[in-house]
């Protein structure tokens, strides 16, 4: 490249040349050169872009209003961050999620950009930081350390409603299937082994109820992510930053951005606490077990066909084999698999990172933030992927599910109540030994009448609470 091709900007440790058109800066242009580690970039993320926008925007209209920074300095700041917040110049964030200096990267990487298209806007030239300084400016009455973890926190917030919405997507399509089933007599099934009946939309109104937990406890755990160290700096004492900045500033980015950010009351406790970050972390994994578990059911519920369950079908998606013809395997509840897997990998590493904060500063929060952005990220395409590939699309075998009830040894159970469990025992006993149905050893025995015996295993009085035969 020509020399024309870049500009010159120097730093503590020198000068370094930076493309001449890049928005980015000297500081910026050094993580480039540094890390290439997850080669996930910051930019991937937009929700992460926007978030540290609002938080430049939020600090600059604080300190406008403390008369910290002019008019004309603030204003052009203020469009800068605006335009980002719009979708702009979102190019020009190409850190490494994964780096060291606890996000300092970040940080500058912010500060030059709006630093830069301040300038311009001001009729100047990028680089000409005399009238519009990175630090002196952009970065007035902060610290990477206050703002990273402000960022961090509404980044988590606009993502994880994201997946709410595929979550709340996935509920619908599962209420869906569990009114189309209301009507399909199936065994229901403990420890693997024949239970009671159940009805196929039973178990997929289960499911939906099971997973409208999880919204509320990531709603829950949202709410821990509101408390701020804006105007903390440093370490929480506030040097450098005005009197008054650290609350007005979380009002500001609470009018933004319509969150009800506060305060943090203690910032030296505040700033280096990952503690949100551990109980959201823990509530996306819990998401991750409970969505892996309904998969496995879907896997089991559909095995075979000959040789299986078979009780229920999934939407078709590959060929299952390189080797044998006709075998479709369920790809899609296995990716969902894996991607909370992944998930539950990541808590650990949270838990980890977490863990190894020393004195007034975590420095680990870079692979927190990574580790909590991919499993947002994931549970969201893998929900909208489960939902759109496979569950509206599964139907039921109505017939194979009442073979297996009417032959099942577990209807026995739905006798207890009239014949009494040592009873109960010795016809399934019988049943299993000679291969013969409970029904009619229970007629055969005298145990019951025709007319009782039907009345008892009538689908009605299996399936819910019931007066029974005296």
């Amino acid at each position: 490249m020509s020399e024309e091709k870049f500009r010159v900007e120097s730093d503590l440790l020198g000068e370094l040349k930076v493309p001449i058109d890049a928005y980015y800066g000297v500081q910026t242009q050094r993580g480039i050169n540094n890390y290439h580690i997850s080669r996930k970039k910051m930019r991937d993320y937009p929700d992460y872009v926007v978030a540290i926008a609002y938080v430049k925007l939020a600090a600059v209209q604080t300190n406008h209003s403390l008369g910290v920074i002019n008019d004309e300095i603030s204003g052009a700041i203020s469009q800068a961050c605006q335009e980002i917040i719009d979708g702009k110049f979102h190019e020009d964030f190409p850190i490494d999620m994964m780096q060291g200096g606890a996000g300092t990267s970040v940080n500058m990487n912010a500060n030059e950009v709006i630093a830069n298209r301040a300038l311009e806007i001001m009729g100047h030239k990028k680089g000409e930081y005399q009238y519009c300084y990175p630090n002196d400016h952009v970065n007035c009455g902060q610290s990477t350390n206050d703002v990273y973890p402000t960022t961090i926190r509404l980044a988590l917030i606009r993502m994880n409603k994201s997946l709410v919405a595929s979550l709340t997507g996935l509920i619908s399509a599962l209420r869906y299937k569990g009114e189309e089933f209301k009507d399909v007599l199936k065994m229901g099934r403990t420890q693997l082994q024949d239970a009671v009946p159940m009805t196929a939309g039973q178990e997929f109104n289960a499911y939906a109820n099971n997973l409208e937990e999880e919204i509320l406890n990531l709603e829950r755990n949202i709410k821990l992510l509101h408390e701020i160290n804006m105007g903390g700096t440093a370490i929480g004492t506030g040097l450098n930053a005005v009197p008054g900045f650290a609350k007005l500033c979380a009002a500001n980015l609470s009018k933004l951005t319509g969150e009800p950010f506060v305060s943090a009351i203690d910032l030296v406790e505040a700033t280096p606490d990952t503690g949100a970050y551990v109980s959201f972390s823990g509530a996306l994994k819990r998401l991750a077990v409970k969505l892996s578990k309904i998969c496995n059911d879907f896997r089991l519920m559909a095995s075979g066909p000959r040789c299986g369950l078979n009780e229920i079908n999934l939407p078709p998606k590959a060929p299952g084999s390189s080797i044998m013809p006709g075998k479709v395997n369920p790809v899609i509840p296995e990716v969902t698999n894996q991607v909370c897997f992944k998930v539950i990998g990541n808590d650990t590493t949270v838990t980890f990172a977490a863990e190894a904060g020393q004195l007034e500063l975590n420095v680990m929060e870079p692979v927190i933030t990574e580790c909590l952005f991919e499993s947002l990220w994931w549970l969201h395409n893998a929900i909208d992927t489960l939902t759109e590939e496979c569950v509206l699309g599964i139907t039921v075998n109505k017939e194979r599910c009442y073979e297996m009830v009417k032959n099942s040894i577990g209807i026995v159970t739905a006798l207890n109540p009239y014949i009494g469990y040592k009873n109960s025992t010795k016809v399934a006993k019988e049943a299993l030994e000679t291969n013969r149905s409970v029904y009619d050893i229970v007629l055969e025995k005298g145990l019951l009448t025709k007319e009782e015996l039907d009345e008892a295993l009538d689908p009605k009085n299996m399936l819910a609470s019931h007066k029974f035969i005296k």
